[in-house]
């Protein structure tokens, strides 16, 4: 009989016996969330796939590694809600493949960015940050002004269709001329002024 003075010294048990403790652990919590609603169905008729210039904002924001100071989890907080604005509801995340959500908050959440400043206060900012957040130790993506050129953009919205994203062949086919002639400073703005508008407008 296995009592917890054999399970900690022997070193093979303990570790089967973690590692099975640790797995159904993890899927009773993560099963569940497969079978509801409100994590697998948009939240509202606002939430829609990424038009081909959101998605290859998306994709840049990603490149540039954004993420590692900017979540886009606004938490059921008063101290956030208050700052941010309504906390993050996974309903409208079902067409992100990865999701942006955390917790590094080196610069601010940006799940409720979209629509709260113009498009050239993102300009600005993303070319030099300081002349419009003088304080801001954001780096410049002066880089970013220059042509978009994503040739596997139809690819992607391809692959996205096999996780559910409801593109259709229309979309595919017309996708690098609807990113034809923009930058790639035009596609991440395009892509920060769609966050966090769906629950926004609904509101």
């Amino acid at each position: 009989m296995l009592t917890h003075e054999k399970i900690e010294k022997n070193l093979g048990i303990l570790i089967i016996l973690t590692v099975l403790l640790v797995s159904v652990a993890g899927l009773v919590e993560i099963v569940p969330l497969f079978f509801q609603k409100s994590t697998t169905t948009p939240l509202n008729e606002l939430v829609k796939p990424y038009d081909p210039l959101r998605l290859a904002g998306r994709d840049i924001y990603i490149r540039e590694g954004c993420y590692n100071c900017h979540s886009q989890m606004i938490r059921p907080f008063r101290a956030e809600t208050e700052r941010y604005g309504h906390y993050s509801v996974a309903g409208e995340f079902v067409y992100d493949h990865p999701f942006q959500w955390g917790s590094k908050r080196t610069g601010p959440d940006l799940a409720r960015v979209g629509g709260r400043y113009s498009d050239l206060w993102h300009r600005t900012h993303l070319l030099n940050p300081r002349d419009v957040v003088p304080e801001s130790n954001m780096p410049a993506y002066y880089w970013l002004d220059r042509p978009l050129k994503d040739d596997y953009i139809e690819a992607k919205m391809t692959a996205l269709t096999k996780v559910g994203v409801p593109y259709t062949a229309e979309e595919i086919a017309g996708a690098k001329k609807a990113i034809e002639g923009k930058t790639e400073l035009e596609a991440v703005i395009a892509y920060l002024q769609g966050l966090g508008t769906a629950l926004k407008q609904a509101r």
